[in-house]
């Protein structure tokens, strides 16, 4: 994972947790660096945070709990050069993120590609609240019932149900406020793919902090040796 890297890999893990995880912009980062006496440009600091994002997520969530059966979806926004673009969200009625998914599109085929993925992932819920978006809607019905026909040979399986209701889905408007909380202090993404690979590190975070991870040897570990954690596994 850090073979051929001219820096250390504690230096890597370091710079790239405190970037995902706090208030800092990356010109800050390169200049508490240069005070340890260690001189990396910012324009690295992002080339990591880009590039292990996603490495350390896929082996985040080889350990990520399961999640409860009644969910919450709904969709944020996220400026990518000028752009509008949707972050997709899914969290359990325990506060869990179940799953997320940036779109560059805000339609029935973004809805469906999120769904599938969280039903691949954590299986079937008994219920999703949603808030009054019929796409939405749409997108739970085609996903479940193409679901069910799927494990039609199995066993028969209840619809999932949907409750449709504003005031019902301030739970995840709530969650939405934590990333969107350090993306803002980001002053925006230049392209998608650095945006998406961005966020899926501060979904990371934030499921770190909600210890939605199982670590056998430590039931409650910090996000440093959570990371630490990470980058040794194989």
């Amino acid at each position: 994972m850090f073979k051929g890297r001219h820096f250390d890999q504690s230096v890597i893990l370091l710079c790239v947790r405190w970037y995902l995880a706090y208030s800092l912009s990356l010109r800050d980062l390169k200049e508490m660096m240069a005070e340890r006496g260690i001189c990396i440009d910012h324009s690295t600091i992002h080339r990591w945070a880009v590039h292990f994002s996603p490495i350390l997520l896929k082996r985040f969530n080889r350990r990520k709990r399961s999640v409860s059966a009644k969910w919450h979806m709904d969709e944020s926004y996220i400026k990518v050069r000028g752009r509008w673009m949707y972050l997709y969200r899914a969290i359990d009625s325990v506060g869990d993120t179940v799953e997320f998914w940036f779109s560059e599109q805000r339609d029935l085929a973004a809805a469906k590609r999120f769904l599938n993925k969280a039903l691949a992932r954590h299986g079937r819920p008994d219920r999703i609240v949603i808030d009054g978006s019929q796409t939405n809607r749409e997108a739970i019905v085609s996903c479940d019932m193409a679901s069910r026909l799927q494990a039609r040979s199995r066993r028969n399986l209840t619809p999932i149900r949907i409750r449709q209701s504003k005031y019902r889905n301030n739970r995840i408007e709530q969650d939405h406020r934590r990333i969107k909380r350090r993306v803002q202090l980001m002053l925006g993404f230049q392209t998608y793919a650095s945006a998406r690979a961005t966020l899926s590190g501060i979904e990371m975070i934030h499921m770190m902090r909600k210890r939605q991870a199982r670590y056998v040897y430590n039931p409650n570990p910090s996000l440093a040796e959570q990371f630490a954690i990470l980058a040794a596994a194989i």
